[in-house]
């Protein structure tokens, strides 16, 4: 399975209609397509689909249509995903409309083909599940824990600081993690 490591875009136009897609990691959709609503409020609509894993390792896949006629928006962007072998991913398409209608495949060819486009352009990894993991330092060791794991490519998600020492959050691969004793 692949994933992709940041947020690209892509834009393409059918009929005068303009398509801007966006694939970015699935944690980050609802943020996203809050800021697309402020930054495009004249935009006909917002259409995404997104897969990811459960807490059981299940895929977990989800699309909205957001008006358009159903299974003309999101069911097309969730095909590319699954045709792709996608994970942990979502695609946001903001639509403005152009005046002229598309009819219903119209449509489906031009979702379809937005977040094709993205998916082009996007850097794809190979999919590791995310762990995370807790562990206690002093003080004195905060710059040398810092640089190991941003060296080590594990993100802290959070320290909380005590009266003598620090609780730290990470998250990271499996593989990544047990080279530091956090597997």
């Amino acid at each position: 399975m692949l994933s992709v490591d940041r947020e690209y875009t892509a834009e393409i136009e059918v009929k005068r209609s303009k398509f801007l897609a966006f694939v970015l990691p699935a944690s980050g959709m609802d943020a996203l397509r809050e800021s697309l609503k402020s930054r495009f409020p004249k935009a006909s609509h917002i259409v995404y689909a997104f897969r990811r894993l459960n807490e059981q390792e299940q895929i977990e896949e989800g699309f909205s249509d957001d008006g358009e006629p159903s299974g003309c928006a999101g069911m097309p962007i969730l095909k590319v995903l699954r045709g792709e072998d996608m994970i942990e991913s979502a695609i946001v398409v903001v639509r403005h409309f152009g005046g002229i209608k598309l009819g219903t495949g119209g449509m489906v060819r031009a979702y379809t083909g937005a977040a094709g486009s993205v998916l082009e352009i996007a850097r794809k990894i190979e999919y590791h599940k995310l762990l995370r993991r807790n562990f206690v330092s002093g003080y004195s060791e905060i710059g040398k824990i810092e640089y190991e794991l941003e060296k080590a490519g594990i993100r802290i998600v959070e320290r909380r600081f005590g009266t003598d020492s620090v609780e730290w959050e990470v998250e990271g691969s499996r593989e990544r993690l047990s080279g530091y004793g956090l597997e």
